[in-house]
C-alpha cells in the first residue's frame, strides 16, 4: 500500500513506505548510509511547485580569505517555521517516525539547495555545526530533479564511494557519518538539468 497522497501544484505527490525497499551500507567507524529509491512519487511536480514558491537566496561565504559565491541557491526551514508544501511537511512526520528509535527525536529543520545546472555543486564536508561535531545523529536528504552524483569519503583518508541519485530517491546519512565522513556533490561536464536537495536534521544540528 502506498502511504499518503497528497496534492502539490494539482498534481498528485505520494510518498511511498519508507521501509519498503530500503538498503544500508555500513561504512565503518559507526557510520551508516541509508538508500531509497523512488521514494517520491510525483517527484516532477513537487519540484516544480518548491521551484516557484520557495523564497530562494544566493549568499556569499569567506573561502581562502576572500568572499565567494555560493555555487547553488539555498533557503532553510527551522524547526518553527511553515513549510513550503504539505508534501515537505508530511516527508518529515514519515522519516521522523522511522528513524524514531535509532535517533530517540523528531526530525525537525529543513533546509533546501537549487542546483540550477552542472555548474552548481557543494565541496567535500561534514554536517558537523551543532551536536552533530559530537554525538551521532540522522541527516536525510530527498533528491528531486536532475540525478546527480553524490560522493562520500572517509576523513580518514580511503575509497570515496559514488551513488547516484535520481528524482524522488531518499538518501540518510547515520552514526557517526557527520564526523566521521564527508560528502560532496561535484560539478558535472555534461549538460545537467536542475536539482533540489532537501535535507531534514534534528534541531542543533547543521
Amino acid at each position: 500500500m502506498l502511504q499518503e497522497t497528497l496534492f502539490s501544484a494539482g498534481e498528485d505527490v505520494v510518498l511511498r513506505p519508507v521501509a519498503r525497499g530500503l538498503v544500508r551500507h555500513e561504512l565503518g567507524q559507526g557510520a551508516w548510509v541509508d538508500l531509497r529509491p523512488g521514494w517520491v512519487g510525483g517527484a516532477g511536480e513537487l519540484f516544480g511547485a518548491l521551484e516557484r514558491t520557495v523564497p530562494w537566496k544566493a549568499e556569499r561565504r569567506p573561502m581562502y580569505e576572500r568572499m565567494v559565491d555560493v555555487p547553488r541557491l539555498l533557503c532553510f526551514y527551522d524547526e518553527h517555521a511553515p513549510l513550503p508544501d504539505p508534501a515537505v511537511a508530511e516527508m518529515r512526520r514519515a522519516l521522523s517516525d522511522h528513524y524514531a528509535a535509532e535517533l530517540g527525536e523528531p526530525l525537525q529543520t529543513v533546509g533546501m539547495c537549487l542546483y540550477r545546472n552542472g555548474d552548481d555543486s557543494v565541496a567535500w564536508h561534514g554536517d558537523r555545526i551543532g551536536r552533530s561535531s559530537h554525538v551521532d545523529t540522522v541527516v536525510a536528504i530527498v533528491s528531486l530533479g536532475a540525478t546527480r552524483r553524490f560522493l562520500m569519503r572517509p576523513r580518514t583518508g580511503g575509497p570515496a564511494v559514488r551513488l547516484e541519485v535520481a528524482s524522488g530517491d531518499l538518501l540518510v546519512m547515520g552514526g557517526s557519518c557527520q564526523r566521521t565522513w564527508e560528502h560532496a556533490v561535484p560539478k558535472c561536464r555534461r549538460p545537467t538539468g536542475p536539482r533540489i536537495s532537501l535535507q531534514f536534521r534534528p534541531w542543533g544540528v547543521r
